[in-house]
């Protein structure tokens, strides 16, 4: 499955907690969306520090990467 449409957009840490949510809702169940939506929100207060511009895209490409990996391992169990 490919990312979602605005993956390309994503360029700010901001955008990707967005977009990470937006891929949350597209998971099968109640349970696996408050799970990753925890993990993201987990993800993203324990990154707010971040300064490097090359390690915050760096973790950018990552995640969206990851997102992907698990949409797609969800979304065909279907």
């Amino acid at each position: 499955m490919a990312p979602l449409a605005g993956a390309a957009l994503v360029k700010t840490p901001v955008h990707l907690y967005r977009y990470l949510l937006r891929c949350c809702r597209l998971l099968p169940t109640t349970g696996m969306q408050q799970h990753y939506r925890h993990a993201v929100r987990q993800g993203y207060n324990s990154h707010m520090d971040e300064d490097d511009p090359e390690r915050i895209q760096m973790i950018i490409q990552r995640a969206i990467t990851d997102a992907d990996w698990i949409l797609d391992k969800y979304i065909k169990k279907m």
